[in-house]
């Protein structure tokens, strides 16, 4: 088959429009991964996509629209949660699963009594659908199994001479296949994360159940309810294995292997300088969004580097981060390495969220606890060049006959963000000494109750990181009681620190810890996430 190389031009989107009126296919951007695009009322043009990808019959696709006007001949009945949905997500990367209309024929639904629908916001895309005139059905544009592509090159790769045309719309704004969400039962079910967060779905819905198929595998006769629930997907040529360790953790146990060929890393932007066999980055390992974006370009890379092996670090489960895990999961076919030694949580958060109180209930629940606090308040930590430096940089008033006055130190180390750094640079390395002779010997899950921890590099011996945070009021109060503070200097002091969003974003977990009765409850679920990846 010849196929047609078009661009987003209006003739380009002209052509493609028309061939997909005709019953052909063409592959079109959109801001998630690019789509192989079919007329999706056409049973005919629809099962070409199946035969184009190598796709299993029963696997659903997604129907794609401009506007909400086209959905309801699509679907039996339009619920008002649907609309709220479309209302806040629309256009964007969120598909909704409904009761299908007759109209929409078995092949589109991969056999179910449901359709799946989105708004897509790539302009290029929906320029496609208005010149086609009909709902596009379009699964990614990869062969069945193999990663999905973010880029005009992937796309070509794949499905030059397999189908009528390509249209070149450049890279993919969010890097992950929309979130799935179901409203066809009692209570609405996330069944595959992507752009669109679980948090940001329940701000609309109240309550949303997670299908266990989003972290694992469908049980066995199990029907797949949307697109990339039942097959291995998205896999590179290589085999990946995903090794759930810290980032010391991780570099130390790819070292240890040497250089064996066809043996890759697959990597967080930070690890990379560290690993001595060949690396592939997806992102920072704390910024999810990143990851979404490169996780695929990554998978296409190890196939370039002709890898047979990668081992893959373990992704954050926060926000879109469960799209990332879900994908790397799958490419994965669910292979999971634990490292020996204990599992590390760091517990961190702004001044006055409350984080001793999270930490004792954890330790309650069976957590070891390494407070560093409590641990930089010891005479031990710190040896006499120490002392003297921060005497130096302070004043030898903080330091009276070699002894630290730590009420004089933080009075003055605590003004200014300057003040603060210095303090860090000084004390960080005799804390971080610290903490590991108290590791020694620790095993089972430990909490690690470190307020600076990301500043200290502390966070690169957690294998999850956990969030305390508070309404700034509630803070406020806290310090100013905890610490003889008038609010004037409970207020320099969080001006000097980060604020609360900082450590959400790099956080595997969050708690609120602003008083209530839930926070039980809530420690009860993050013990069990916690505990649960103990393997």
């Amino acid at each position: 088959m010849i196929t047609e190389i078009l661009d987003s031009s209006p003739k380009g989107i002209a052509r493609a429009g028309e061939l997909l009126r005709a019953g052909g296919l063409v592959a079109i951007p959109t801001e998630t991964v690019y789509g192989l695009a079919a007329n999706a009322l056409d049973a005919a043009a629809v099962r070409k996509i199946f035969q184009a990808k190598g796709r299993p019959g029963d696997n659903p696709l997604i129907v794609h629209i401009t506007e909400t006007g086209q959905w309801a001949s699509l679907v039996s009945s339009l619920p008002k949660k649907a609309i709220e949905l479309a209302e806040r997500f629309w256009p964007g990367p969120l598909t909704i699963i409904l009761p299908k209309s007759e109209q929409v024929p078995y092949e589109t639904s991969g056999g179910l009594d449901t359709v799946a629908v989105r708004c897509p916001s790539h302009p290029a895309a929906r320029a496609v659908i208005e010149a086609a005139g009909v709902p596009l059905a379009a699964p990614s544009a990869n062969l069945s199994g193999r990663p999905s592509p973010t880029t005009f090159a992937h796309t070509r790769a794949y499905l030059e001479g397999r189908v009528d045309a390509l249209l070149d719309g450049g890279s993919c704004r969010v890097g992950v296949e929309s979130t799935v969400v179901s409203l066809c039962g009692d209570v609405p079910r996330l069944l595959r994360p992507g752009g669109v967060t679980a948090a940001e779905l329940r701000e609309v819905l109240g309550s949303l159940e997670v299908d266990p198929a989003v972290t694992g595998g469908l049980r066995p006769g199990e029907r797949a309810e949307s697109p990339g629930m039942k097959y291995k997907h998205y896999a590179p040529r290589a085999r990946i294995e995903i090794v759930d360790g810290s980032p010391e953790e991780f570099i130390e146990y790819v070292n240890s292997l040497g250089n064996t060929p066809g043996t890759c890393a697959l990597c967080f932007d930070e690890t990379e300088k560290y690993v001595k066999i060949p690396a592939v980055t997806y992102g920072s390992r704390y910024d999810r969004a990143a990851q979404a974006r490169e996780l695929f370009e990554a998978l296409h890379r190890l196939d370039g580097l002709g890898a047979h092996r990668a081992l893959a670090q373990m992704p954050g489960r926060a926000g879109v981060g469960l799209a990332v895990y879900n994908r790397l999961m799958r490419a994965a076919a669910f292979r999971v390495m634990t490292l020996p030694g204990p599992m590390v949580v760091g517990l961190t958060g702004p001044s006055g969220a409350g984080k001793s109180t999270v930490a004792g209930g954890l330790v309650e629940r069976g957590f070891q606890l390494i407070d560093c606090d409590r641990l930089t308040r010891r005479e031990d930590v710190y040896d006499s060049e120490c002392i003297a430096a921060l005497a130096q940089a302070f004043g030898q008033d903080v330091a009276p006959g070699g002894r630290l006055d730590r009420r004089k130190l933080a009075g003055r180390a605590f003004r200014d963000a300057g003040s603060v750094k210095l303090l860090g640079e000084l004390t960080f390395p005799a804390i971080t000494r610290a903490v590991r002779r108290e590791l020694c010997g620790m095993d089972g899950p430990v909490l690690l109750d470190a307020p600076t921890l990301f500043e200290s590099g502390l966070d690169s011996i957690c294998r999850r990181i956990l969030a305390v945070t508070a309404p700034e009021e509630v803070r406020i109060r806290r310090v100013m009681a905890r610490d003889g503070l008038d609010e004037a200097e409970a207020l320099a002091r969080f001006s000097a620190q980060h604020p609360e969003e900082y450590y959400i974003q790099r956080a595997d977990l969050a708690v609120d810890n602003g008083g209530g009765a839930v926070m039980d409850t809530e420690l009860d679920r993050i013990c069990a996430e916690l505990k649960g990846d103990c393997r």
